[in-house]
């Protein structure tokens, strides 16, 4: 690892009016690794990932990123043209939704194609053949290449969604339950492809999760929070396998009980 992480997040706090999202959360994320928050519903992880990717504003707090010239600059400090311009290079948002993160009328190669042009590639050909050869990478037909994502099944939908978000070569990708609306067996082939991607480009990615066992195939660390709080945080393995709070325990217990 470097001595400079990605990315840093110092005492981060989001409340809803009287209601709080997530409280004095604090973590850094390093080039390569992925981390995986995870926790029950309404246990404040999403709030979290939103408010460390600036889809909404946090109460208090900072978040500093280490730009590709190697800046750290605070995320509070960006102008808006600054932070759309991170979105299409160097960030990726997968959505549990894929249509939250699709143009659903536009063809699957729309879709990638849109994503390059966002970030100056202007060539027809090239942007279709760079479009193609992804839709191969996530394992969608090359003929599909003209077809609309309302016409694909919900795992195709995701796998299009990531190609869509890793085409600019994003260094960080924020992950929102990328399995969640999909049965289990399509969920491995979507896993599957997010782990070798992950792996072959060297990503860094924040995955939020309820599921222990998403977490345990893509993490390499692990956030368990409970009521805005982090309870526990250490290597993915350790705290699957050795948990030390009590509502860790009880997780751990229940979702990989078998």
């Amino acid at each position: 690892m470097t001595e400079t992480p990605l990315l840093r997040v110092e005492a981060l706090t989001t409340r809803y009016g009287s209601r709080t999202g997530c409280e004095d959360v604090s973590f850094a994320l390093w080039p390569g690794e992925v981390l995986a928050i995870v926790g029950e519903s309404g246990s404040g992880k999403t709030t979290l990932l939103n408010s460390v990717s600036r889809r909404i504003e946090p109460t208090s707090g900072t978040v500093t990123y280490t730009m590709r010239d190697g800046t750290p600059r605070d995320l509070a400090t960006l102008t808006e043209a600054e932070r759309r311009h991170l979105g299409r290079t160097d960030w990726g948002f997968v959505h549990q939704n894929p249509a939250d993160g699709l143009r659903m009328s536009v063809s699957a190669g729309g879709n990638v194609g849109e994503r390059l042009m966002a970030v100056g590639r202007r060539h027809y050909g090239d942007i279709r053949q760079v479009a193609a050869d992804w839709l191969e990478r996530v394992e969608i037909p090359a003929d599909r290449i003209d077809d609309a994502p309302r016409t694909f099944s919900g795992g195709m939908r995701q796998r299009l969604q990531i190609a869509r978000n890793l085409v600019t070569h994003p260094r960080l990708v924020f992950l929102d339950e990328p399995t969640g609306g999909l049965d289990v067996s399509v969920q491995a082939r979507v896993l599957d492809v997010m782990r070798r991607l992950v792996a072959d480009m060297g990503l860094s990615a924040i995955l939020v999760t309820h599921d222990l066992a998403v977490a345990r195939l893509l993490a390499d660390r692990m956030m368990v929070m409970k009521d805005g709080h982090v309870v526990e945080e250490g290597l993915t393995e350790r705290v699957l396998e050795d948990p030390q709070h009590p509502y860790t325990q009880l997780l751990v217990s229940s979702i990989l009980a078998v």
